[in-house]
């Protein structure tokens, strides 16, 4: 299938990405169509590496975006890997240009846990 062009584009959490798949996948066994190789792995990889519902992971980045450090790409990063270290954090910000202060860390780390 060849993209002719974009119609929309919208940010979403690995775990909606999950359930998207889910619904392809579900439609595309019920009608008897072969799933390609790359949708396979999409769905292989969204299951292995979805760490928390859907709606819980909307939630955590609309918490996170009220923080005031916090740009929408570092908050869909943070839903998606649910860091639980301080280490693992500081890892989503090593590209950015200001550092995160332990509080601030520790705020995130709360907000991540709490939506676990």
């Amino acid at each position: 299938m060849k993209v002719k062009a974009i119609r929309s584009e919208e940010k979403v959490t690995l775990s909606e990405m999950r359930d998207v798949l889910a619904n392809v996948e579900a439609e595309r066994l019920e009608s008897g169509k072969e799933m390609s190789y790359e949708l396979r792995r999409s769905i292989e990889h969204a299951n292995m590496l979805t760490k928390m519902p859907p709606g819980n992971s909307r939630a955590l980045v609309e918490d996170l975006q009220k923080l005031e450090k916090m740009k929408p790409d570092i908050a869909f990063r943070i839903a998606n890997i649910a860091p639980r270290t301080r280490d693992e954090l500081r890892a989503v910000y090593a590209k950015e240009k200001f550092s995160l202060t332990g509080e601030e860390l520790d705020e995130i780390l709360e907000l991540v846990a709490s939506h676990l």
